[in-house]
């Protein structure tokens, strides 16, 4: 992998970590257009790298809060929604796992095959959200019930295409959240999210010796590219986020997901074929 390769996968990743667009999705979508094979070891070793780039974003942009919780737990009961939304993160990706493990859960996806209809699903998600924050009263104070459904559209957002934060956005408005605190909470979610991934796949990955392949320079530029850029999206989404309809990113996405399967379904060779896999 070049630094030039590195410096675009950061970029795409730190960008689509937190505007509502779907970083994996970009990025895979990225490799197709590229030519790079997206299911190596490797390339799975420097997503979960690039992840814990946009992590670094999270922990300063809100590290009084952080700080906070920590040293007040009881008193502050963010750190604790935060348990409770990852919980049903998890229990999707598990869920994923067990469900269909020859195809090893989420990874199905990971061709690119579904990848156009995840921009509308987004897409979808986005448009409902302004629908639903402009209608009645919204609460400012996230509660167990904002955490667990956000935490479930988490989980969702683990497939290529679906954003992570534009589905946990939208799982908070519709549980009666405003916009700017579902998506300070959104934002904070990913922090145990990243983490729990490193974990997860982490690990495994360094076991099995796949770390071995990753090309160190390009990689810690990526890592880096990926913190700036989320670090300038997290702060532009929570400056806009009550005066920018989210119906942009949607129209955005849409057109994307609909020239995505026009393209999938006409045959052009750097996309995969439409074709659910076996297994599923």
């Amino acid at each position: 992998m070049s630094i030039l390769t590195g410096i675009v996968l950061g970029f795409v990743q730190g960008i689509g970590e937190f505007l509502p667009i779907s970083s994996s999705g970009h990025l895979l979508l990225t490799r197709l257009i590229l030519g790079i094979q997206e299911d190596t070891p490797a390339l799975k070793m420097l997503d979960i790298l690039l992840h814990v780039g946009t992590l670094l974003p999270v922990l300063i942009v809100f590290w009084k809060d952080w700080i906070h919780m920590i040293c007040h737990p009881v008193k502050d009961p963010t750190l604790r929604l935060l348990f409770i939304a990852s919980l049903p993160t998890l229990a999707v990706y598990l869920a994923a796992k067990k469900l269909f493990p020859a195809v090893n859960g989420f990874a199905v996806f990971d061709s690119g095959w579904f990848l156009g209809v995840s921009f509308i699903i987004t897409a979808l998600f986005l448009l409902l959200c302004d629908r639903l924050a402009a209608s009645g009263k919204r609460n400012r104070k996230v509660g167990v019930v904002q955490a667990i459904v956000m935490g479930l559209f988490q989980g969702i957002g683990m497939i290529p295409g679906i954003s992570r934060s534009g589905s946990t956005i939208f799982g908070g408005v519709a549980t009666g959240l405003d916009k700017k605190e579902a998506a300070r909470f959104c934002f904070m979610m990913s922090a145990p999210a990243i983490l729990g991934s490193l974990l997860l796949e982490g690990k495994d990955a360094v076991e099995a010796g796949y770390i071995n392949q990753i090309e160190l320079f390009p990689t810690l530029v990526g890592i880096l590219v990926a913190a700036v850029c989320g670090f300038l999206a997290i702060r532009f989404m929570l400056n806009v986020i009550t005066k920018l309809p989210l119906a942009w990113f949607s129209l955005y996405l849409a057109i994307l997901g609909v020239v995505y399967l026009f393209l999938q379904l006409a045959g052009v060779s750097v996309l995969p074929a439409f074709a659910v896999p076996a297994g599923l």
